[in-house]
C-alpha cells in the first residue's frame, strides 16, 4: 500500500501554506488535521499530529495536514487567535474542492483542538456538515464565546497528567457541553502522549 504523503502548497489568507496530502486508494472519508501551538514550536510534523495522520491513513482516509501562517515555509506571522482558524478554513476548502462528495472529519491536538472545533462550528453554520471531530488534549479555554458544531460525532481525548492543558478544565468543559459527545481519559499520560501514542492510535482507530 502506498503511504507517502505529497507536499502541497495551499492558498492561504496570508499567502502560501505548506501541507502534506495523502490520497488513499478507494477512499470513502477524508480528514483535516490541525497542529499544536506554533509559538511553542508546534508544526504539522508534531508526533501526535503524525500519529493522527497515520491512524487515519491506515483506516483508508484521505488526509491533509498543514502548517499555520508563520510556521515552516508557510507565509505570514503567528496570530494565535482566529488567523490560524482562517488558515484551517483555507485548507479545508482546498480539500473539499478536491473531494466534494466525501464525509469530512476534523482532528486537532492541543491548540489545534481549538482550531478544529472553531472550524467545525463555522462550517456547520454555512451548511457544510462535519461528520466527526476528534480533539486530543484540546485548548478548551480558548473556545469560550465561539460557536461550536452541534452535529456529527465528537470525541475528546484527554491525558490525565497533562502539564500544558489542565485536565480538570477539559473535564469541566465536557460536563457543561450540552451536545452528545464522548470524553476519553488516558491514564498516566502527559500532554504529548509520551509512551502512550499506541494507545492514542488505538482509541482513534476505533472511532474511524
Amino acid at each position: 500500500m502506498h503511504t507517502q504523503e505529497e507536499s502541497v502548497v495551499l492558498d492561504g489568507p496570508c499567502g502560501a501554506l505548506e501541507g502534506l496530502y495523502y490520497v488513499a486508494p478507494n477512499a470513502s472519508q477524508m480528514v483535516l488535521i490541525c497542529h499544536p501551538n506554533p509559538v511553542k514550536g508546534g508544526t504539522m510534523l508534531n508526533k501526535v499530529v503524525s500519529t493522527l495522520q497515520r491512524t487515519a491513513r491506515d483506516a483508508g482516509y484521505i488526509t491533509l495536514r498543514f502548517n499555520y501562517r508563520g510556521v515552516g515555509s508557510s507565509a505570514g506571522a503567528h496570530d494565535m487567535h482566529m488567523g490560524e482558524v482562517e488558515d484551517a478554513d483555507a485548507a479545508v476548502r482546498w480539500l473539499l474542492a478536491k473531494h466534494p462528495s466525501l464525509p469530512l472529519t476534523l482532528m486537532g491536538f492541543s491548540y489545534g483542538g481549538f482550531v478544529a472545533a472553531c472550524l467545525a462550528g463555522r462550517l456547520e453554520a454555512e451548511g457544510q456538515p462535519v461528520a466527526r471531530q476528534i480533539l486530543a488534549a484540546p485548548a478548551v479555554a480558548r473556545l469560550e464565546g465561539h460557536p461550536l458544531a452541534q452535529q456529527g460525532a465528537l470525541t475528546i481525548i484527554q491525558p490525565d497528567q497533562d502539564e500544558v492543558i489542565v485536565p480538570d478544565r477539559v473535564y469541566q468543559f465536557s460536563a457543561e457541553l450540552a451536545r452528545p459527545h464522548e470524553l476519553l481519559k488516558v491514564a498516566e499520560c502527559s500532554h504529548f502522549f509520551h509512551g502512550k501514542l499506541v494507545e492514542l492510535k488505538d482509541r482513534v482507530a476505533e472511532r474511524l
